[in-house]
């Protein structure tokens, strides 16, 4: 379910940075401060179970922000 939803807020940030790449920013920077608080929440576990923990939201972040300026470099790439 959490991967579905993952899934989904990069396709919607894909498609918003290609149709607005301005715009499209803020709801990354949204997402970024989601997924940045849910892994500063988990790292606060003991040991290396909070680096385990916390390294979902990291990678789940890294994807988001890779989907986001990949809309944006397709933009970039029309001839418009």
């Amino acid at each position: 379910m959490i991967i579905g939803g993952i899934v989904a807020i990069c396709v919607l940030l894909l498609i918003f940075a290609f149709l607005a790449p301005r715009l499209s920013r803020w709801p990354q920077k949204g997402v970024d401060e989601t997924l940045d608080a849910g892994s500063r929440g988990a790292s606060h576990a003991p040991g290396r179970l909070g680096r385990w923990l916390s390294k979902p939201f990291r990678s789940s972040e890294k994807a988001a922000d890779k989907s986001a300026s990949a809309g944006r470099r397709g933009r970039a790439k029309l001839p418009l």
